[in-house]
């Protein structure tokens, strides 16, 4: 999502100043560059046999931050606001970032439920829970099957396609685009804008722009006749939210919904074409599809890591001096990889689910967002399994190749082959 306003301006409004980084920093690594996300499990393994549980990272520029990679203490962050906040606005580091910093959009302060805290995250977030979970979820069923069958019918006379430009980048985004009562001819537009709008390219602001002008148009609508829909739902909710609340939660959940997701469903088929134990059962691909889409979550979470919390007061964390102020980046894959988990020496028992793909705590996924996400990833893989039996990868794994990313994984193409489907269908 683009921002414009300076961070400069953030840093007034609380009165944060610089501070020199922990003694901790002057071994720390950086946690940036072209080969730093090549290969995140060793990567992950070589910080925690460094570090232990909490390692101390530079970002961008070489600006300091903590890496919370063990669970127990990740778990421990994300489970105690009132410790770690949410609000950007305190971070100590504001005078050495400017407007081009590369991860600007990842902590510029923004009016919405991601940088909300105490009571008002707790009105805004259950506003949207109860705009979500007013959908009934054999009604999702049938929504996520018809977007996942319209998307196939644009390629399946082809004989093959790319998975996931063509089918798993565009499930996510129109789900949401319906459950908010866009008409359908209206969907693939904001689909592009929205997919445009999180992409690093020149043409981001100017998507976002068009996508924001369109929430505020349906808001507007909405406002003036209701419906039975996500947007008329958090208008008439009674936390009372403003228009342009509503307008910014509906882009965060959008937002939000997309690239996560979209990447549960891209990585999980990729599982299932070259991983032996889910491609012999493609032909009843049904019965593994909830597995495949868990064993993701473990391995190739989607969100590989997170920006962030805020120290609230100094602490110590894993070892570690935190300062008031510091920055804390959540190291999602590199907790649900704690070799701790599998010796029974965290207080948490790790049950198959209790991964930290969603988060934790307070500014985790509210609910039922985790359930959404799950109905729109398995409704496309097995909607894609059941339409095309004999799919396979165009390509061999090794040609495959993974977005440079330390912060989200997914691959930036999946070509696939099957025999091509002529005609309606049935």
């Amino acid at each position: 999502m683009n921002h414009t306003t300076g961070a400069q301006g953030h840093t007034a409004s609380t009165g944060a100043s610089v501070v020199s980084p922990s003694p901790d920093h002057e071994h720390a690594m950086r946690f940036y560059g072209p080969d730093i996300a090549r290969d995140p499990v060793s990567l992950y393994e070589e910080m925690r046999r460094r570090f232990g549980p909490v390692a101390p990272i530079l970002l961008d520029g070489d600006v300091p931050a903590w890496f919370v990679l063990g669970y127990r203490e990740l778990h421990h962050v994300t489970g105690h606001p009132e410790w770690f906040a949410r609000d950007c606005r305190r971070w100590n580091q504001w005078e050495r970032i400017d407007e081009g910093w590369p991860l600007l959009p990842y902590v510029m302060w923004t009016p919405s439920v991601m940088f909300a805290e105490g009571a008002e995250h707790r009105r805004r977030a259950g506003a949207i829970g109860d705009a979500l979970a007013a959908t009934e979820r054999a009604d999702l069923n049938a929504l996520c099957r018809s977007v996942g069958d319209g998307l196939i019918d644009r390629f399946a006379k082809d004989g093959g396609a790319d998975l996931i430009s063509q089918y798993a980048h565009r499930f996510p985004a129109t789900v949401i685009a319906r459950l908010y009562g866009v008409p359908e001819q209206e969907v693939p537009a904001m689909v592009r804008d929205n997919l445009a709008s999180l992409d690093v390219t020149s043409e981001a602001a100017q998507a976002h722009t068009r996508l924001l002008e369109r929430m505020r148009l349906l808001v507007a609508q909405r406002r003036a006749h209701p419906r039975e829909d996500v947007p008329s739902r958090l208008l008439t909710h009674p936390a009372g939210l403003t228009d342009e609340e509503v307008v910014t939660d509906l882009l965060v959940i959008m937002s939000a919904a997309q690239a996560p997701t979209g990447n549960w469903i891209g990585n999980t088929l990729r599982l299932m074409l070259i991983d032996d134990d889910f491609s012999l059962t493609l032909q009843g691909g049904r019965s593994s599809a909830g597995e495949a889409l868990n064993e993701v979550l473990w391995k190739n979470t989607p969100t590989q890591n997170f920006i962030g919390r805020w120290a609230v007061h100094p602490c110590e964390l894993g070892g570690r001096r935190i300062g008031r102020g510091d920055l804390l980046v959540l190291g999602l894959a590199a907790a649900n990889a704690d070799p701790r988990l599998n010796t029974g020496d965290l207080s948490t028992h790790a049950t198959n689910r209790a991964q930290m793909s969603f988060g934790h705590g307070e500014h985790g996924c509210p609910f039922p967002a985790p359930m959404v996400a799950e109905v729109i990833a398995r409704t496309a893989v097995e909607t894609l399994l059941d339409r095309l039996p004999d799919v396979r990868m165009a390509v061999t794994p090794e040609q495959l190749r993974w977005r440079p990313s330390v912060w989200m994984r997914g691959l930036f193409a999946l070509p696939a082959r099957f025999s091509p489907i002529i005609g309606s269908r049935p």
